[in-house]
């Protein structure tokens, strides 16, 4: 069994899987037993479960999918930095037009009430900031893009 922490706009959610068995997940939304059916059959692999309805109160019948956790390299051009937890921006230290070293903090982010610094992954310029202080944001949701 796996545990998760959620805050989507101000509440908690502590969801606990169960168990995965073909396109089928049995889960505890705080405490409340769901069964939620995916877009796709989820294969026993390192990849998070991430519910897609982002409503304050979800209904037993929301919809799931898959994203894999491992992360992108660089492939030259832009390159968008990605929110690896579900979280709040406590603070932004970059702005667009900033040059950055590899190794750099860009941004604060708390998640599953922890910060997490999170750090330029190569050199560059910043070409855009896509969130803000106080912005709650699920996991691959796109921080920042140097070029």
């Amino acid at each position: 069994m796996k545990s998760y922490k959620f805050k989507i706009h101000g509440t908690n959610y502590s969801v606990d899987i169960k168990s995965v068995e073909g396109q089928t997940i049995e889960l505890e939304l705080n405490g409340t037993p769901y069964q939620v059916e995916v877009d796709k059959q989820i294969k026993q692999t390192p990849k998070k479960v991430v519910l897609a309805n982002r409503q304050a109160s979800p209904s037993p019948s929301a919809v799931a999918t898959t994203q894999d956790v491992t992360p992108k390299k660089p492939s030259g051009g832009a390159n968008s930095i990605k929110s690896p937890l579900p979280g709040t921006i406590l603070d932004v230290f970059v702005n667009v037009g900033d040059t950055v070293k590899a190794g750099q903090k860009l941004m604060l982010l708390e998640a599953m009430k922890m910060e997490n610094q999170i750090d330029a992954d190569r050199d560059g310029v910043i070409k855009s900031v896509g969130v803000r202080k106080g912005d709650v944001i699920m996991e691959g949701d796109v921080l920042v893009t140097i070029e």
